[in-house]
């Protein structure tokens, strides 16, 4: 009987110095979790606004146009289009350009280049690679001495690459080339000649994302 009454008490003291020694240790260290980052989504779909500047050059056969020397002439220019990425990798978009060729007031000279084109482009990450085509008009004096409309009515092809710096600012370097046709020079004696233009530009795009689809939230909300 002894016994258990010294095992009993033993069993009493142990059950209340158990609270006490979990009492006295350390509170377990708080973590805050580290903040949620997306993954980037570079997304192409949206309208965009921009602006160029580049270099013109006359075709090999075009003695009236800018830069027919081979030493070219400055352009620039504003730009302004739409493109939606319909799959991971491939893009298409339309774009309405203009460029001002600096021609020192040559009344025998194209002064402007427009454009209407689509274009077809493939994104890997925030660049995109593309090709481009579509209708081109010539900003010309060409009036008395010409025949037909004075080659300004033709179509333009080309391609480039565009880079997102960010979500909403985009970079290019484009090569772009314009055919009119051929036109006829009637003083002071009949000739004729392919009015055509190579051009090489920089661009910068500021893109609106009007219809990108919206990043994905932290996991919890």
């Amino acid at each position: 009987m002894k016994k258990i009454l010294l095992a009993s008490v033993a069993i009493v003291g142990l059950a209340a110095i158990a609270p006490a020694q979990a009492a006295d240790l350390a509170a377990r260290p708080y973590t805050k979790a580290p903040p949620y980052t997306p993954a980037p989504i570079y997304n192409w779909t949206g309208f965009y606004l921009g602006g160029h500047i580049g270099g013109a050059f006359g075709g090999a056969n075009n003695p009236f146009a800018p830069g027919a020397n081979n030493d070219g002439v400055f352009m620039g220019g504003v730009q302004v289009g739409y493109d939606t990425q319909f799959s991971p990798n491939w893009v298409f978009g339309l774009e309405a350009n203009y460029s001002f060729l600096d021609t020192n007031g040559n009344p025998f000279v194209n002064r402007g280049l427009g454009s209407v084109t689509g274009r077809l482009g493939y994104t890997w990450g925030p660049a995109l690679l593309y090709v481009k085509g579509g209708y081109g008009w010539a900003d010309s004096r060409f009036s008395n001495g010409f025949g037909g409309n004075g080659g300004r009515d033709g179509y333009t092809v080309g391609g480039g690459l565009e880079y997102l710096f960010t979500q909403n600012w985009s970079g290019k370097v484009e090569y772009q080339y314009y055919d009119f046709g051929t036109v006829t020079f009637n003083l002071p004696r009949p000739a004729t000649f392919r009015n055509d233009q190579h051009t090489i530009k920089v661009g910068l795009n500021y893109r609106f994302n009007w219809g990108a689809p919206v990043a994905p939230m932290a996991p919890g909300y």
